[in-house]
């Protein structure tokens, strides 16, 4: 999986307010298909087109009263194996 492009999101629509800025991608997946995610653990990393991705699983936003936890995929850079 690689990142096809990408944009930061200055300006987040209502409920991800306190995620902004986050970077946001359309991943190649290897089977050719392509999806927009939110690229994750950046870490003062730079992203660039091209660079391997790999899914995980995070959380994207905690909803109702009762505070649910709402999870989903992203994308993070793929780490170098050790």
């Amino acid at each position: 999986m690689r990142v096809f492009s990408y944009t930061t999101v200055q300006e987040p629509p209502e409920g991800y307010e306190d995620q902004a800025p986050y970077v946001l991608a359309l991943v190649k997946l290897d089977e050719g298909v392509m999806i927009t995610a939110q690229i994750t653990d950046l870490d003062g990393d730079q992203l660039a087109i091209g660079d391997r991705v790999e899914m995980v699983t995070r959380k994207l936003t905690t909803e109702g009263p009762r505070g649910v936890i709402i999870y989903g995929y992203k994308f993070r850079k793929l780490l170098p194996r050790q």
